[in-house]
């Protein structure tokens, strides 16, 4: 169980009274220790409404021991190390993060809507310093603790499970001044008897982009593909816990995103218990019609950890069968051709390590560059050159049950920021989300 210091007390993080060592420490601007190492970690207190959280610093996931829910994987591993700093503001003064991002929340009419975020690059330019569509998908997946994995997890996860830690994941993050989580729809699980209820709540929560303007505004929606149809005048998604309320898309739209994201829709075809996930901006019409303007979608696992090829997922499935503890890299605005990390082991001492999965006939320039990355990062590394027999994994140090506020500290907290949302959609959740919010924690 984590543990932190308040000068000479130690508190752990589901003490009754943390929120009154936690509100002393923000009130006195005091930096708490994460006692996941004998010399402690510093961490910082914000406030998210009424409630106070305690977060990492930026910069010292590291720092904090592989078990700790406060461990993050050195940045250059992944995507993360490309926008971390430009594009993902972090203000250790009032916990507020800031975000970049390369797509509108507004249309001015006329406008062509651009290609699905994340398409192969045509022009010169860089993405770096703003979050494409897909990196936003990437940033919350990761923030909300998804891309993490623990023994204790499986059978724990859920839609229900999913779309709370999204949106948890979602406060106390702006951009252009506005919060996140004002502009962000994830469905809510589909239950018979509380039909009535989700659509008044989802026509309440989109009420601003119903409302008539010169400049029409849009959302951002994050859910799970059921199918991908054919309409009388286009095309439409239709998600999972969401089939009154399909999201049409133009003919051209389709074309690119068939186009664009070819391999992950036949990663998902190919995959039986796979989840596709997808992320639009879209606005409302005068009838209530929802229609997307941009549009990418990401590959995850029956575990929900994303997956960029089969050769991703027979990795991971070989870490979760041997019940390791692992996070998994992301690539975010990453071009395809450049290597990353597959996941880090974080159950190996005295260092991570991190896996790289390199796919069979890689050009020699994507061997030199993922070779330069291991030769540039100081984190131990195994390779696997898939048609070659998978290496031995290096061997578990650690063992023991995860901390369990790891979601909390692990995204940021926020849990109370979204508290009331959670004990209205309770009634509402899947059958296999119907353990409490304290069983899901203590697994998650």
């Amino acid at each position: 169980m984590t543990e932190y210091r308040f000068d000479d007390v130690i508190v752990t993080g589901t003490a009754d009274d943390l929120q009154a060592y936690l509100r002393e420490a923000h009130d006195n601007k005091v930096r708490p220790l994460c006692m996941c190492l004998s010399a402690g970690v510093p961490m910082y207190v914000a406030k998210v409404g009424e409630h106070f959280i305690i977060k990492r610093m930026p910069n010292m996931g590291g720092a904090h021991a592989p078990d700790c829910a406060s461990y993050e994987p050195p940045a250059e591993l992944s995507g993360l190390g490309e926008v971390k700093g430009e594009a993902i503001q972090e203000n250790v003064e009032d916990g507020i993060t800031t975000l970049k991002l390369d797509f509108s929340l507004s249309k001015t009419g006329g406008r062509t809507a651009p290609a699905p975020s994340g398409e192969a690059a045509d022009t010169v330019r860089t993405d770096g310093a703003k979050l494409t569509l897909r990196g936003t998908l990437h940033y919350l997946w990761e923030e909300a603790g998804l891309n993490r994995w623990y023994p204790a997890m499986a059978g724990k996860r859920s839609w229900f499970v999913v779309r709370k830690y999204l949106l948890q994941a979602a406060a106390g993050k702006v951009s252009k001044g506005a919060p996140l989580g004002r502009s962000l729809y994830v469905p809510e699980s589909f239950s018979q008897e509380q039909v009535a209820g989700i659509a008044q709540r989802r026509i309440a929560h989109m009420a601003e982009l119903a409302a008539s303007k010169k400049t029409r505004k849009l959302m951002i929606a994050i859910g799970e593909v059921k199918e991908l149809a054919e309409s009388r005048y286009g095309f439409k998604i239709v998600a999972k816990h969401l089939s009154d309320f399909p999201l049409m898309m133009s003919e051209d739209l389709h074309r690119r995103l068939q186009k664009r994201f070819a391999n992950e829709l036949a990663l998902w075809d190919s995959i039986e218990d796979a989840h596709l996930i997808f992320i639009a901006t879209f606005g409302l019409g005068p009838t209530g019609v929802a229609s997307i303007e941009t549009l990418a979608v990401m590959v995850v696992s029956a575990n929900w950890i994303p997956i960029e090829h089969a050769y991703d997922k027979l990795m991971l499935d070989a870490l979760t069968v041997q019940k390791r503890r692992f996070v998994k890299g992301l690539r975010y605005n990453l071009a395809e051709n450049k290597p990353l990390a597959c996941a880090v082991l974080a159950d190996v001492l005295p260092k991570p390590v991190a896996l790289y999965v390199q796919p069979p006939g890689v050009e020699q320039e994507d061997e030199d560059a993922l070779s330069a990355l291991i030769e540039e990062s100081d984190t131990p590394s195994w390779i696997w050159r898939a048609g070659e027999e998978m290496p031995a994994l290096p061997a578990p140090t650690l063992s023991g049950a995860r901390p369990k506020n790891a979601v909390a500290t692990s995204m940021g907290g926020a849990a109370k920021a979204v508290q009331d949302l959670d004990a209205r959609d309770a009634a509402s959740a899947a059958p296999n989300a119907a353990a409490s919010a304290t069983e899901q924690d203590s697994a998650w």
